[in-house]
């Protein structure tokens, strides 16, 4: 097969049969990837590049079906040929077509014009070249993209040619063909009159064919057409040639087996020198490296752009690989720092960095042109046909660094900003390389460097503190190990001490040099932001937890979604949040305690409380909402409306509520804790309800202890809600083990709930106590208490509150050897959740019935029951849960002599109980490393009850 970029895009079958795609959307998206054969070419390029204006909201779904076209005609061209040698494939977020590049006109010619270049016979030089051009049947992507997007794919197309078309002629001029050459030339100068390559050539010509007057001609035509246009005088090349003209001197152009011989270029070496103390980024340099720098430069743009917070090493990154990698570009390497987070705005503009890049190849000054595209014509002229590497550094967005970048092959452009440069990845096809905050170790490593292995080692302990109070960032480690290294008479302890009095605040970081602090430069990114964004940002220090969702953000700041989702947006770009995953977005903790520094000083106290306030009905809200979905029958608590400005998720099934609760479990454990030591009090015993079943389900009983929670108690007014708070601590010192302390705030909850005059409240605090009683083994007082609760229960008229009760009596039971009566209410209670719908409250019936099962000696039906409430439980996300019933399990299997898979469920359980960091993986470790033989009943342990 073969395929047609330069002139209309074609491809043609095995056969040789012209196959044409009939929309023109189709062929741009087919030229799009063959003009990067065997590279993904990511989606949002490809939706950028097909629609002119904004895209439709329906672009990837059209995107999908322009694929499916372009596949089939792929497949149709192929004739049935084996091994189909084209294939469109989708990998990774994009598209890739693997073929042969050799197929494709347009990397034919670039591979004869490279071939031509190393070929010192003139004569055979022209051919090569010549057979490179003979390729081109007229504009590039001719019937495919017109505008901006074909300036995009096929500017530096246009200008390889043209460079192919004055390197063919300079070959020819060398071989002797001057006369030949003149028609051909004054059509060019007509038609390129601001080229002085094509004027130089033509005076040439004309003066070796003895026309000494029309060279002359041709050079005042010249000159008066770049002064007209350009307000330029020609240059030093073009006036040597006048004056050799004048002399009548022919001599100075080429004999056979060299160019012509033209002033020698500068060679720029602007490249910083390397960091000192440069460590880690060893994974970077190798994702740099794997993007093929060789590859880049002959890719029709090569651009590599490296992003990341303030402060984190982009630079540093840069300039290293750029020194690696420098000898790829034996034509010099430009480096310029364009200021684009400058604290004064003292950026760098378009006009000015290209008129450095021009003095530093030698331009004079009297020859740099005033308009900006000009200027920028001169330096892409200037760079075309050479290997140069362009380091632009700090870049401030896509519109500084564009008119600075390389259109032809042969060059390569790194960047590194602080903006995500989107806009260069989707339209230039620039490769992204996102820079994250150091590991521990690379830490550690950049203090070995700047302080010494001797002084780091002596001191570990206040090393690693150092590590972690400066969150990873270099340019905090820097900073501190500047002041250690500056006094050496303080111990690293003293200066960890001083960052830990700094509470998370900047000032332990600031430098001799008040641009040098953390705190300066992140106001370099802080000062670039609009109002919204800005007061975004400080919120955003307001909250508790290690990351926050849109929903979240949005009921921060009061804001629609759609407007929070934009702001966010313009921080991500800017590297003030790191967006984790979609929609979900995070500040390193440097960061955070900027945002927290900057708030008070711009927000009122009121405008902050009552962010807070809204973030926390947010999470109460949607908890409430998620736990009355994932288990039904829970006790309606009579929530205030959420304040104006909050965004409660809408999560319609358990699957969502599932998703919810897990991305968002350290949030919410944070936002109670927040509430509590913040005087949110109804907030506090509110969301310790609600999310009492949520941390129960994966045992989470230290979530469920905490000092500020019982302080919280205290204070509410409430009786039911105090009580709600007693109980839920009752839970969690009950799964540490506390149980006297467990048990005597159970019967403080009873006493509140009496108060409120709640039966079915009454009735979960019994059950409470009888889930405390059975872990002390008093069984017959946690069978009263169960009774108990069933008689509230029924009295309250419960549903399934109920059911559970009757679960819990025939637990008790069990307990207590009354198999038969165990078996009856248990059954009871399994049929009923069954009718209910209740598959919660089904995995602890078949869990419960297991176990009766077991020591009635059936084992069939006890491993049958054990699977049923396995899969109960994992269908719901209920980890912990699942690890009681794999210990059951194992100790059911180990009772009757199997051991090999009493070993394989005990291991499932350590498995999870360790991936939750779960204490009772201890216990189960004990059985799969025993001292003695275990059984099934001396090995019972208890489960929570859901309430």
């Amino acid at each position: 097969m073969e395929f047609r970029l330069l002139g209309a895009v074609e491809m043609c079958s095995v056969d040789g049969e012209v196959v044409r795609l009939g929309r023109r959307q189709e062929r741009l998206a087919l030229a799009i990837l063959l003009l990067e054969p065997r590279r993904v070419v990511a989606t949002e390029r490809l939706v950028a590049l097909l629609w002119d204006q904004a895209p439709p909201p329906m672009a990837r779904t059209t995107l999908q079906s322009l694929m499916s076209r372009i596949r089939a005609a792929l497949l149709s061209a192929a004739r049935g040929e084996p091994g189909n040698p084209a294939q469109l494939l989708a990998r990774g977020g994009g598209y890739l077509l693997q073929v042969d590049p050799e197929s494709v006109d347009l990397h034919r010619f670039r591979r004869l014009v490279d071939e031509a270049r190393i070929i010192r016979k003139p004569d055979l030089r022209a051919a090569r070249l010549a057979a490179a051009l003979d390729l081109w049947r007229g504009p590039a992507l001719a019937d495919a993209a017109s505008g901006a997007t074909r300036e995009r794919l096929c500017g530096s197309l246009e200008e390889l040619r043209f460079a192919a078309i004055s390197d063919r002629i300079d070959a020819e001029l060398a071989a002797g063909r001057h006369a030949d050459l003149i028609a051909e030339l004054s059509r060019l100068t007509d038609e390129h009159p601001l080229r002085e390559r094509l004027h130089a050539q033509l005076i040439t010509a004309l003066h070796r064919c003895g026309r000494r007057a029309d060279a002359l001609t041709a050079y005042q035509r010249a000159r008066r057409l770049l002064v007209a246009e350009l307000g330029l005088e020609p240059g030093p090349q073009l006036r040597a040639l006048e004056a050799r003209v004048i002399a009548d001197d022919p001599t100075g152009g080429a004999d056979d087996d060299q160019e012509p011989s033209f002033p020698a270029p500068v060679v720029p070496a602007q490249l910083p020198p390397d960091l000192v103390g440069f460590v880690g980024r060893a994974g970077y340099l190798r994702q740099l490296d794997a993007l093929g720098a060789g590859e880049l430069i002959g890719a029709a743009t090569g651009i590599c752009v490296i992003t990341g917070t303030a402060g984190v090493g982009k630079t540093s990154l840069a300039v290293r690989w750029a020194r690696r990698i420098r000898g790829l570009f034996p034509d010099g390497q430009l480096y310029l720092n364009l200021r684009g987070a400058d604290p004064e705005g003292h950026v760098v503009s378009p006009g000015d960095a290209i008129t450095a890049f021009l003095a530093a190849l030698a331009v004079p000054p009297e020859r740099i042109p005033d308009a900006l595209d000009a200027r920028a014509a001169l330096y892409r002229s200037l760079i075309a046909d050479r290997r140069i590497l362009v380091l632009l550094d700090n870049a401030h967005d896509a519109a500084q660094v564009r008119p600075l970048l390389p259109s032809a092959p042969g060059c390569l452009a790194v960047v590194t900003s602080r903006n995500r440069m989107s806009t260069l990845v989707a339209m230039e096809g620039a490769r992204p390389v996102s820079v994250a905050l150091l590991t521990a170790d690379e830490a550690h490593e950049l203090l070995v460097s700047r302080l010494g292995a001797e002084a780091v080692a002596a001191e570990p302990e206040a090393v690693r503190e150092i590590v972690r109070l400066c969150a990873g960032l270099p340019l905090a480690l820097v900073v501190v190990a500047a002041r250690a290294a500056t006094n050496p008479h303080f111990t690293l302890a003293a200066i960890a001490r001083e960052l830990r009095t700094a509470r998370g605040g900047l000032d332990a970081f600031e430098g001799d040099a008040p641009a040098s602090g953390v705190r300066a430069v992140f106001s370099w990114s802080y000062q670039t932001l609009h109002p919204g964004a800005a007061r975004l940002f400080r919120l955003l220090g307001l909250h508790p937890g290690p990351d926050i969702a849109l929903a979240g953000a949005a009921s921060l700041g009061g804001l629609p979604v759609g407007q929070t989702r934009s702001l966010l947006a313009t921080l991500a770009a800017v590297h003030l949040v790191t967006e984790l995953s979609p929609g979900r977005y995070t500040l390193h903790d440097l960061l955070r305690a900027y945002a927290s520094e900057l708030s008070p000083a711009h927000d009122t106290e009121s405008d902050r409380r009552a962010a807070v306030r809204r973030l926390l009905d947010h999470y109460l809200h949607t908890a409430y909402g998620a736990s009355q979905l994932l288990y039904r029958g829970l006790d309606a608590m009579d929530l205030a409306p959420p304040d104006p400005g909050v965004t409660v998720e809408d999560l319609p099934d358990q699957v969502a509520v599932l998703d919810w609760l897990t991305e968002e479990h350290p949030a919410l454990f944070a936002a109670l804790n927040h509430a509590a030591g913040h005087g949110f009090d109804r907030h506090t015993w509110q969301l310790a309800a609600t999310l009492t079943p949520i941390f129960l389900r994966n045992g989470r009983w230290r979530h469920m202890v905490h000092r500020a929670v019982l302080d919280a108690a205290d204070r509410v007014t409430d009786p039911a809600g105090s009580g709600h708070v007693h109980r839920i601590l009752a839970i969690g010192l009950a799964g540490l083990g506390r149980t006297d302390e467990a048990y005597r705030h159970l019967q403080q909850a009873l006493d509140l709930y009496r108060q409120a005059g709640d039966l079915a409240l009454q009735a979960n605090a019994y059950q409470g106590m009888t889930w405390v009683r059975e872990r002390q083994g008093r069984y017959e007082e946690a069978l009263a208490h169960a009774e108990q609760a069933y008689a509230l229960h029924e009295a309250a008229g419960a549903g399934v509150r109920l059911f559970h009760a009757i679960n819990n009596l025939g637990w008790c039971h069990a307990r207590l050897g009354n198999y038969e009566q165990a078996l009856a209410y248990c059954q009871t209670a399994l049929e009923r959740a069954i009718e209910f719908g209740d598959t919660h409250g089904q995995g602890t019936m078949y869990d419960s019935l297991g176990y009766i099962h077991g020591c009635l000696g059936d084992r069939e039906r006890a491993v049958t029951y054990y699977h049923r409430a396995l899969d109960r439980y994992r269908a719901e996300g209920s980890r912990y849960l699942e690890t009681r019933t794999l210990d059951h399990l194992g100790d059911l299997h180990a009772a009757t002599g199997d051991l090999p898979a009493a070993r394989e469920a005990w291991r499932q359980a350590e498995t999870i109980l360790d991936g939750i960091g779960h204490l009772d993986a201890d216990n189960i470790r004990a059985k799969l490393n025993p001292v003695s033989p275990v059984s099934a009943a001396g090995a019972f342990r208890t489960r929570p009850t859901d309430d």
